[in-house]
């Protein structure tokens, strides 16, 4: 009798300790891939970065904008180079001499000599 009852409590702690094994096991599954798990929490995470990166990015392009619009309204000289070179605008008795910008020099034809 005694050894039934020996038999029985280790049945009964094995089958207690499997049954505990499989609800760690589920919950840690269920934490890792579930609707809210880490995989998800990854992916916002790092979502939330590029975010982060991407407003650095508009807040550093909206100064300097804001710079330009500041150096456009109070530097005249600013306002002319600016002229100058996106709307190619000249001062009167000015000439502007354009060049190849290649860096190559041009190719030079020899003469054609004719035959008699």
């Amino acid at each position: 009798m005694r050894l039934i009852r020996l038999k029985w409590k280790r049945v009964k702690v094995l089958n207690i300790t499997v049954i505990i094994l499989c609800l760690i096991i589920g919950v840690g599954v269920w934490l890792w891939f579930g609707e809210s798990g880490f995989i998800r929490l990854y992916r916002t995470e790092s979502e939330r970065q590029a975010y982060i990166e991407r407003i650095r990015d508009l807040a550093r392009e909206n100064q300097a904008l804001l710079d330009e619009v500041h150096r456009l309204r109070t530097d005249m000289e600013y306002v002319e180079s600016v002229a100058r070179r996106q709307l190619d605008l000249v001062k009167k008795n000015e000439v502007i001499y354009r060049f190849d910008d290649t860096g190559q020099s041009p190719k030079e034809n020899p003469p054609e000599r004719s035959q008699k």
